[in-house]
């Protein structure tokens, strides 16, 4: 008998049919087909039916016999990993450039390759191309994760993977689109199609002082490296932020045992995506973890003293700490996007077949709106990557998107929320046992836009989600 090995292209975690998952009711033996369909990845939340899981090796198993191998992702696995098999390029076709090598990029990239193993494939990267999960990033000090963990394979693995030429450390700085030609750091490549994957951009705060040198920003795995380098030896961190990104960081590291401090110019956590019971649910999950909140202020200077920082908010108090991360928000990286004129609004415009304003030139992932959708979540992203494969290799395909439950890593106190339509005309409809809060959004006709769930409430996700309105009709 063999049973396969499957590793998630999100977050690299594996599932072994050998071993099942005991913990979660899955017992030895149970093969990939026959988990259920509402299981959910443990480390990064995407579902089933949302993200792709790739054969990595399989494993040989006999009676009263025990086969010791290796592989890769999970040492103590026995396993031999299959090599796959190498792909014919055809030189003389234009090639396909992506530029951006997160998880938009490199999800794009096997997703093309699935359909596609002859045209030239260029990617282009400003760091150093490690494929990692994003979304990892804010859970991996309890996970006591450091930042070389979190890369599943360097460029180079992804060069021989996707038989790709990836250039790290470059910059696309021209896009000629009437030519269909790209300066990158002073060379010129001409592509037959170029799809922009350069992801979102933290938000520049205006703090004044001496002390700005000590706020930290994370949006990528280099930024995450630093962080957690500079960290050391520090046990105070105040948090500039309680949105999605903030909430997440509090939580991971409260629980690493960190003093936190949280400034957030709205009056909850999570206000732009949960009704107030929900929101006050989980502020009061962390706050008995330890987290402090300041609401209704803002940061306006931060200097150095001799311990550490202090910040002097508007309101007039000043707080001391170690160390400052700023999770303000993202937007969408339009830089490249306003070099090649490209029509955008709150991100590149694209229609359902990720095409831009410009022919030949594509976007997905945290940059692109899609048809009038801006998100910057991971399913999405997969939806997209999966249409875009197919239309790079000439295929007609577009995307459509459905209810999308967002997945908020806050594991003091479990989130789950669909947000609605912005301006939808509805109310939330609440109710409260504890910490576990369950919230519809529905319409004067009934109709079910959004939810949001906390605590043991998370459980009903699939029964909502089933009954909430597709993002795209």
């Amino acid at each position: 008998m063999s049973y396969n090995i499957l590793e998630c292209m999100v977050c690299g975690f594996i599932y072994d049919e050998g071993k099942g998952l005991p913990k979660e009711g899955i017992p030895a033996g149970t093969r990939w087909e026959d988990v259920p369909e509402n299981w959910e990845c443990p480390d990064c939340g995407v579902g089933k039916s949302d993200f792709e899981m790739v054969a990595i090796s399989r494993i040989a198993v006999a009676v009263n016999k025990q086969v010791i191998d290796s592989v890769k992702s999970e040492p103590a696995i026995a396993a031999v990993v299959e090599k796959p098999s190498v792909i014919e390029i055809d030189r003389s076709r234009k090639p396909v450039v992506i530029v951006g090598t997160g998880l938009a990029g490199y999800h794009l990239a096997r997703e093309f390759r699935k359909h596609d193993q002859k045209t030239p494939l260029i990617m282009i990267t400003s760091d150093d191309g490690r494929l990692y999960s994003k979304p990892m990033l804010s859970v991996a000090f309890a996970k006591g994760k450091q930042p070389d963990q979190l890369a599943s394979a360097t460029a180079a693995d992804m060069a021989d993977e996707l038989q790709a030429e990836i250039r790290i450390f470059n910059k696309v700085t021209e896009i000629y689109s009437d030519r269909q030609l790209l300066r990158v750091d002073g060379e010129i490549i001409e592509y037959g199609k170029l799809v922009l994957a350069t992801g979102a951009k933290f938000v520049e705060s205006s703090i004044s002082g001496d002390g700005i040198n000590s706020i930290y920003n994370i949006n990528d795995l280099l930024d995450y490296t630093r962080f957690r380098t500079a960290i050391v030896g520090k046990k105070k961190v105040l948090i500039i932020g309680a949105g999605l990104i903030g909430s997440e960081y509090a939580n991971d590291l409260v629980q690493s045992g960190y003093s936190i401090e949280v400034v957030e110019p709205m009056s909850t956590v999570l206000g732009t995506l949960l009704p107030q019971q929900a929101s006050l649910a989980v502020q009061e999950n962390l706050e008995k973890s330890g987290v402090k909140y300041n609401f209704g202020t803002v940061v306006e200077k931060i200097d150095k003293t001799v311990k550490g920082i202090e910040a002097t908010l508007t309101n007039g108090k000043v707080i001391e700490a170690d160390i400052v991360l700023s999770a303000i928000g993202v937007r969408p990286d339009l830089k490249l996007a306003n070099v090649a004129n490209l029509k955008s609004n709150r991100g590149v415009l694209t229609d359902r077949s990720l095409q831009t304003s410009a022919e030949n030139i594509y976007a997905l992932g945290d940059c692109a709106e899609v048809d009038g959708n801006l998100l910057f979540y991971v399913s999405p992203l997969m939806e997209s990557a999966r249409v875009l494969g197919k239309v790079l290799s000439g295929q007609q395909a577009q995307v459509n998107y459905g209810v999308m439950p967002i997945m908020i890593k806050t594991t003091l106190c479990p989130v789950v929320v669909v947000p609605p339509p912005k301006d939808s005309d509805g109310e939330w409809l609440v109710k409260v046992d504890g910490c576990n809060v369950h919230a519809r959004f529905i319409t004067s006709e009934g109709k079910l836009l959004g939810f949001a769930l906390t605590g043991d409430a998370v459980g009903e996700k699939d029964v909502l989600s089933s009954k909430t309105q597709h993002i795209m009709g």
